[in-house]
């Protein structure tokens, strides 16, 4: 009679099946515990990620990173603002450029605020953080996005050579939506997985 049988090898799936559905959910509550801890402190530079915008108005989610990442260069954690993002389908600027003159606008020295490349993803967004740094010694970043991004930002930063620290935007309309929240978050435990295993 052979080893694996039918049933042994139902058995077996069965095991598997639940086996990834604990980690994936280990993974989600890893990712709902980096999303709720702010580590604002000082820092080299302040790093937005970014998010949609409409004919050179950032949209809400967008908007609300950007504020974030005003106020904390307002307490004085950093001297520069890097905005990151890239060009949407249709759209003639980047997402780091509308961020830019958001900013300048809102007050922050021009000199402070510099659009970086435009990335297509968000781990082609932290590379070009990176290379903003180029060789400097300290090389701490406090990285601002939604709740759900920030373990999968802290995994590609460190990756790359920074010292990230995360400080998630509080008034951003994802956070504010249960439904869309979770979805988020959902979403993150196959994403962050997919980063430690791919993005070296």
């Amino acid at each position: 009679m052979p080893f694996w049988t039918l049933r042994r090898k139902l058995a077996a799936a069965g095991v598997a099946v639940l086996l990834l559905a604990f980690g994936w959910a280990a993974v989600v509550v890893a990712v709902a515990l980096a999303g709720a801890h702010d580590q604002a402190t000082t820092a080299d530079a302040i790093a937005v990620l970014g998010a949609a915008q409409y004919n050179g108005r950032p949209s809400p989610v967008f908007r609300a990173r950007l504020d974030h990442a005003a106020a904390l260069y307002q307490r004085g954690l950093a001297p520069v603002v890097l905005v990151t993002g890239g060009v949407g389908t249709g759209d003639t600027v980047s997402e780091s450029e509308v961020g830019r003159r958001y900013l300048t606008k809102a007050g922050l020295p021009e000199s402070a605020v510099i659009a970086l490349a435009a990335g297509a993803s968000t781990a082609s967004s932290v590379a070009s953080v990176a290379r903003w740094f180029g060789a400097q010694d300290s090389r701490r970043v406090l990285l601002v996005s939604d709740g759900f991004h920030m373990l999968r930002l802290k995994i590609l930063a460190t990756r790359l050579g920074l010292v990230p620290f995360t400080s998630p935007a509080p008034g951003s309309p994802i956070r504010s939506n249960p439904r869309r929240n979770a979805a988020y978050f959902l979403a993150e435990g196959l994403k962050v997985p997919v980063t430690w295993l791919f993005n070296h």
